[in-house]
């Protein structure tokens, strides 16, 4: 009898816990969400016409603030600068960037979004170029045998013309995983441009080889990615659905990003517009646009906290519901 018991205590034991196993796993709230106006001070980022990177990043970035305690009062928000200077007062630009990330990380940050602009081209606004227009008649002596005469040839007569600068959208960086990862298969790879400069410079990424590198690649992968990866895809969707050009969520893996390799958290960077497009640069600029590109990302931010952690005024839809 006490055999059966026993058998019968054991067996509850384990029902128990897998129902307990079974059930799903509660959800972390976000507590605490990191901006990150891009460059400052000493570094101004990509220049445009009349405005500088840096400039448009912070006043978005604060603007972005105000709408997120507006809209979810109990967050947090913890800025990696609101002035224009660079992040922690550092003495340069490598020392600022690890100056953010250290920051998110040490403040037990739950979210990153960092704000920048993009360039393209060899000037903003555009450059001039020269390129054949037509041919006229001409003559050159030439050697030939031993005697100098005369050839008629067709000298070509050049113009200069305006290039603009017409590369324009939004897209939105994740942290780069290894190149093998299968999770990275339906990202481009891009180089076309130069994209966000606020690279990695003297900075050295961790090896992806090393295995202690490997172990903790795994393990964002397994946490933050595709929590990144959502964020990224509904902030572009925004982007999208009010008319904007999306060049979509991207990673690149030639060169990382650290703002998004050194957070241990889900991170994006959010490329709102090329500041080397002139007409892109006065929507970066005005009032309108600048509350356009906040409601984008906090329409975007809505979602992914209601699917995230049950909470908000977003319905969870097929359409949008956490992968």
């Amino acid at each position: 009898m006490k055999r059966i018991c026993l058998s019968f205590l054991c067996l509850a034991v384990v029902f128990l816990h897998a129902d307990c196993f079974a059930q799903d796993p509660p959800r972390k709230k976000i507590n605490t969400i990191v901006i990150d106006p891009g460059h400052g001070g000493l570094d101004p980022g990509a220049p445009g016409t009349y405005s500088t990177e840096a400039e448009i990043a912070l006043a978005v970035s604060l603007k972005l603030g105000k709408a997120i305690e507006k809209e979810f009062p109990e967050i947090k928000q913890i800025f990696t600068r609101t002035t224009d200077v660079l992040p922690g007062n550092k003495p340069n630009k490598d020392a600022a960037l690890k100056y953010r990330a250290d920051l998110a990380n040490s403040s037990g940050g739950d979210l990153f979004i960092a704000i920048h602009c993009n360039s393209a081209g060899k000037k903003a606004g555009g450059w001039y170029g020269q390129r054949i227009s037509h041919y006229v008649d001409a003559t050159k002596k030439v050697k030939v045998k031993k005697k100098w005469v005369t050839k008629t040839y067709k000298k070509p007569v050049y113009e200069t013309y305006w290039i603009e600068n017409h590369v324009k959208g939004t897209e939105t960086y994740i942290w780069a995983v290894n190149k093998n990862d299968a999770k990275i298969n339906s990202m481009a790879h891009i180089n076309e441009y130069y994209g966000e400069i606020d690279s990695t410079s003297t900075i050295e990424l961790p090896d992806p080889s090393d295995p202690a590198e490997k172990a903790r690649m795994l393990i964002y992968t397994l946490n933050y990615f595709r929590k990144s990866m959502n964020l990224a895809t509904l902030v572009e969707k925004q982007f999208v659905d009010s008319g904007r050009v999306s060049r979509g969520v991207k990673q690149r893996n030639d060169k990382g990003i650290w703002v998004l390799q050194a957070t241990g958290m889900p991170s994006i960077l959010i490329e709102i517009g090329f500041i080397s497009n002139k007409q892109e640069e006065d929507y970066m600029n005005s009032e309108a646009g600048q509350e356009a590109i906040v409601t984008n990302i906090v329409n975007a931010l809505r979602t992914y906290i209601h699917n995230i952690e049950g909470r908000g005024k977003e319905p969870v839809t097929e359409e949008n519901k956490a992968f």
